[in-house]
């Protein structure tokens, strides 16, 4: 069988952006769109019986949306790219797919040669991130540097922020839900999106990682 090159999947819940999509990949010559499908469920039947070397998905899509089903072809197909197009401007969009799994993330409105630069750079090995949230996202990981602080802590709000700081103190459930006027299972919730957040398993695991970078105020 000729090697037609690069092997490209689209997911995508608009036919017309699918088609023009396919369009402007198909005028180069190393690259072919094997297929495409209206959401991430039709992706993932696609994929049981043949798989691309990359996948093109929205996150706004029916049945099993973007950000799930990254986590479900990766999970199935580890060796796929994943590049994410999408209309979503907020970078905790881009944060949450990429810490689900993708590899890139473009802008619908950016241009066709942009397109193109984000799938090379995935290609490559690479992570791609659309020139409309590189900045925001460059500030946001520069700000945490200078501060000495994981990008984490940027996304807590201040009840959560008031929470960590008496939970590295050593303070119970019962205790902070005195200090801070509120329930004791108001309190294990926001212990619970700690973790989360910080992805760890325990809270013994966070407050090490916290006191060890400094994460709170002394």
């Amino acid at each position: 069988m000729a090697d037609h090159g690069y092997r490209i999947v689209i997911a995508d819940d608009h036919s017309l952006i699918r088609k023009g999509l396919r369009t402007i990949i198909e005028l180069e010559s190393d690259m072919q769109v094997i297929g495409e499908a209206g959401d991430g469920e039709e992706l993932l039947k696609f994929l049981a019986s043949e798989q691309p070397d990359m996948v093109i998905m929205d996150i706004s899509m029916p049945n099993i949306n973007g950000i799930d089903a990254i986590g479900k072809v990766l999970s199935l197909y580890p060796g796929i790219r994943i590049l994410m197009l999408t209309m979503h401007r907020n970078s905790q969009y881009f944060y949450n797919a990429v810490s689900a799994g993708a590899h890139g993330y473009l802008i619908k409105d950016d241009s066709d040669t942009e397109l193109l630069t984000a799938i090379d750079t995935v290609r490559s090995g690479k992570t791609y991130i659309s020139p409309q949230l590189s900045s925001e996202v460059a500030d946001t990981m520069l700000s945490a540097f200078r501060e000495h602080r994981d990008p984490s802590i940027i996304n807590l709000t201040p009840r959560e922020r008031d929470v960590l700081d008496l939970v590295v103190k050593g303070h119970t459930s019962k205790q902070i839900a005195d200090i801070l006027c509120l329930s004791p299972r108001t309190i294990d919730h926001h212990r619970a999106s700690l973790l989360k957040k910080f992805k760890m398993k325990n809270t013994v695991d966070l407050v090490k990682y916290v006191v060890k970078n400094s994460l709170v105020p002394e």
